[in-house]
């Protein structure tokens, strides 16, 4: 969702590359949607690791932040920081997966990470292009 909201707001003013701890390829269905209702695509989007960001010919020593959204995705970052010099930013944000007895209750986990994600980016970047700052 990140890197999803991120281009929405910022365009192509910034290089954004989303990556995870694991690969599920896929990205999460609840994502998809909830992220549609902010005008944000993600049903193309695919996810990769640090190490095939690697594999795959991307210099990790060019990019200049690291956007941490789980303790897992933290630690990697920082693992790399020995090698590369990278600026890592921890933001907790809630990790909806998982929660809620049902499809609306699991689609309210979803839109509240969404929103984190969003203010937390227009908070350190400020408002962008305002496509994706709408609530839903």
């Amino acid at each position: 969702m990140a890197e999803g909201i991120m281009k929405s707001l910022y365009g192509k003013d910034c290089y954004i590359q989303s990556v995870g701890v694991k690969n599920d390829l896929e990205i999460d269905g609840f994502s998809i949607a909830v992220c549609a209702e902010i005008g944000v695509e993600l049903s193309r989007h695919r996810s990769r690791t640090f190490d095939e960001m690697e594999e795959w010919g991307d210099d990790l020593s060019s990019f200049d932040l690291v956007l941490a959204l789980s303790p897992a995705s933290q630690r990697r970052a920082l693992d790399l920081t020995q090698f590369y010099h990278l600026d890592v930013e921890y933001w907790p944000i809630l990790d909806p997966t998982g929660i809620g007895n049902n499809r609306e209750a699991q689609l309210n986990m979803y839109r509240q990470a969404r929103d984190q994600i969003r203010d937390r980016l227009i908070a350190r970047w400020g408002p962008g292009k305002v496509k994706a700052t709408q609530k839903a």
